[in-house]
Parts: structure tokens; sequence; C-alpha cells
């Protein structure tokens, strides 16, 4: 199962559409338990990266991510904000991100 992961911003519903597209289903959710039994995961995102962070913590996402794509090695792919969101800093906002990419936005 492919999770796209809903942490309050994002183009949840087209990327959603263009998997069913190519004929892999995908699910919408920010249930932890979908998110660690899902075969890969995407992280979209349309927004400001401090809010994005914020949205990742105040849901306890940040977290529950790490242990599936770090500590489990769950296939992740991030779209615009999701893949900025995986660095270390962003610029914009003055903000940590998730601190997979050793990089900063």
């Amino acid at each position: 199962m492919i999770v796209i992961v809903d942490y309050g911003l994002g183009n949840l519903r087209s990327i959603e559409k263009a998997f069913r597209r190519i004929g892999r289903p995908a699910v919408v959710s920010s249930s932890v338990r979908d998110i660690l039994e899902a075969d890969k995961l995407v992280l979209p995102g349309v927004g400001h990266f401090k809010q994005g962070m914020a949205n990742l913590k105040k849901m306890g996402l940040d977290l529950h991510l790490r242990e599936a794509v770090i500590a489990r090695g769950k296939p992740i792919l991030g779209i615009c904000l999701g893949m900025q969101l995986m660095t270390e800093f962003s610029e914009e906002g003055n903000c940590i991100g998730l601190g997979w990419v050793p990089a900063r936005v």
C-alpha cells in the first residue's frame, strides 16, 4: 500500500488521482498505523516550510515518519515542500527540518 501523508498541506487528491491513473492505488492518511504499515510513502506539500514542520510535529507525524523511513528503511517520495521538509534547515521561517537530508533550503 502507498500512503500519501496528510499533514494538512499539499495537493493530496491530485497525487492520489495520478497514482490511480497509472494503476497504483494510494491512500491519503494521517493515521500512524497506515504510515507504519505502508509499503511506500509520499510526503507531498504546498505551502510554507515552518507551517509544514509545525503541522507534522503537532500531529506527532515527525516521529512516526522517522520510525518508518529512517529506522525501518521504508521508501519515501517527497514532492515540493515534502522534499524540502526532509532537509536539516530552511531559511523560510528559520526552521529546523526532519534532518534526513544534509542540506539547507
